[in-house]
């Protein structure tokens, strides 16, 4: 299903939601990245992914510890599928065995923490048991990260290695001999391994040295000459022993290997199952912590088309107040089959207010927690934004002819029980023109099967019969004397920024035959336009209802 197109993604806030979700798997964000939404019809299916969501929210809560122990393992995870694919006809080095290992121990860590979760969880993120194959790779049951071909893995390996063991004990004994008889005849002393250095400034000692027969020059640097004991007939041969035995070693380790790899081909199944499972997990434990702490809520779904968000917050704003400690006013909009158009001042928020009821129908179809007090939702087949474009601009469009070219995209690919948001459409041509046009958009939209959100500074457009009208109530129970006194010595961005402090946002069902707030001359008298051009503007509004 595509609910909506990358446009409307962005501009509703969704895409900055989806960015802010921390995944910590390459299998969580692999999950994130093909997310698909829930359609009309699918309710159960949406709820019981709700449900789901709502256990992992309460282990959050109630256990902290174990979540951060599970975050902290989720952590450390890497994909290895290609390894586990190669398992199946390939020998895997000892490398990708460890890989292996690392990934088992880390799904035995997150089987024994959920384990301890007392608390009912979905199937899709308990895992399936991959002890056996643990104790494969790991015979000797230390559960450490970390991989070695152990004697352990092989009776005829551990005998080898046995022999080897014995012929370095000969080596070293006849090594130790001779060291003890060249410190005594010779008066120097080497090192435990058998190394003896002289700086090459010391002409002398380094002739003394290479007339010892039992010592022989190996290696140098720019500042010495290193000798070691010379090899002997007897080391000689148990060197070529050696060279035996670790050919055996190495037949012996690629045997090993082979088993331990069709192990785990045997297991991959398993293990890819698995992997979506912490995928699943991780991608349902980062929603859950986004939701606490954005003080998301659980939607309550409808079958019928309608939106109903009380006390929404739009959270790409609430996080930028937040940073600047002011408070955030929430809005409460309640939508369904039909028009809606929300007017007032151009700073009263209208468009957040538009960009909101998207963001939570998007959230909700996508199985998200949503930024409000209480909502109730009824899915969409697809949703639409409308604002402005600079794509289109950029292209040679005039922001207008931007916008008829998205509206006539828009209207060809909506459908019933589409969400239609549209931003202050026609702004950008003559007043006349603009309003006739909004008016007959409002008209044709009136018809169609969609829940259709429009915001608009034409106050005449909701009047018609059957158009809801919402405003904002903005500065209409401010005491405006108050805010005059505040804003008086103030410079031009303070100004700004008081009156948005005075600004209510909320929204309020206004009827058709209601004064029209005059928000936007207060405004434009409050930062400093003359006296003269507000009256005259009051003049040319009396008995001009609906003009621009």
């Amino acid at each position: 299903m595509r609910l909506s197109d990358s446009k409307t993604r962005s501009e509703t806030g969704f895409d900055h939601v989806m960015q802010s979700i921390n995944v910590l798997t390459p299998f969580g964000k692999r999950r994130l990245k093909e997310l698909t939404p829930f359609a009309p019809g699918q309710e159960d299916q949406l709820d019981h992914e709700f449900h789901e969501l709502e256990g992992i929210i309460r282990l959050v809560k109630e256990k902290p510890q174990l979540s951060e122990s599970l975050i902290e393992t989720l952590m450390d995870i890497k994909d290895i599928i290609f390894t586990i694919e190669r398992s199946k006809s390939n020998i895997l080095s000892i490398v990708e065995l460890f890989e292996v290992k690392s990934l088992l121990l880390k799904m035995n860590k997150i089987i024994e923490l959920l384990g301890t979760a007392s608390l009912p969880l979905s199937k899709k993120f308990i895992l399936e048991d991959i002890t056996c194959l643990l104790n494969i790779l790991d015979p000797r049951k230390d559960r450490m990260s970390a991989f070695y071909i152990y004697d352990d893995f092989s009776e005829n390996l551990k005998e080898i290695r046995e022999e080897k063991r014995e012929q370095e004990r000969i080596i070293r004994k006849v090594k130790k001999t001779i060291k003890s008889q060249v410190e005594n005849r010779y008066g120097i002393t080497l090192t435990p391994k058998f190394e003896y250095a002289v700086s090459k400034s010391n002409k002398e000692l380094i002739r003394i040295i290479k007339e010892i027969p039992e010592l022989t020059q190996w290696d140098e640097d720019h500042l010495s000459m290193i000798f070691t004991v010379k090899e002997t007939e007897e080391i000689d041969s148990a060197n070529r022993e050696m060279d035996r035995i670790n050919e055996s070693i190495e037949k012996q380790e690629l045997l090993i290997r082979e088993k331990l790899s069709k192990s785990v081909g045997n297991f991959s199944h398993t293990l890819k199952n698995n992997c979506d499972k912490i995928g699943e997990l991780d991608f349902t434990l980062s929603k859950a912590i986004y939701a606490i702490q954005h003080n998301c809520v659980r939607p309550h779904l409808v079958k019928e088309h309608r939106i109903e968000i009380d006390d929404g917050r739009y959270l790409a704003l609430e996080e930028i107040l937040n940073q600047q400690s002011k408070p955030y006013c929430p809005v409460s909009i309640h939508l369904e089959a039909g028009v809606t158009c929300i007017t007032g001042a151009n700073m009263g928020g209208k468009t957040i207010s538009l960009k909101l009821a998207g963001l939570v129908a998007m959230l909700t179809q996508y199985g998200f927690y949503i930024p409000c007090r209480d909502a109730k939702i009824g899915l969409s087949n697809d949703i639409h934004i409308l604002i402005g474009d600079s794509q289109s601009i950029q292209r040679g469009l005039s922001s207008f002819g931007s916008e008829m070219d998205e509206l006539k995209e828009i209207l060809d690919n909506s459908k019933e029980r589409s969400l239609i948001l549209i931003d202050e459409i026609a702004s950008g041509t003559n007043p006349a023109e603009g309003l006739a046009l909004t008016k007959s958009i409002v008209q044709y939209l009136k018809a169609m099967p969609y829940i259709s959100l429009i915001t608009t500074h034409y106050d005449s457009v909701a009047e018609s019969e059957g158009i809801k009208n919402m405003q904002v109530i903005g500065l209409a129970n401010a005491d405006l004397r108050k805010l005059e006194k505040e804003i008086q010595y103030a410079n031009s961005r303070e100004r700004i920024e008081i009156i948005s402090k005075y600004m209510d946002y909320r929204l309020y069902h206004a009827k058709n035959n209601e004064e029209i707030p005059k928000d936007a001359l207060n405004i434009a008298k409050m930062l400093g336009i003359y006296d003269e051009i507000i009256e005259n503007a009051k003049k040319y509004m009396v008995g001009k209802k609906g003009n621009a």
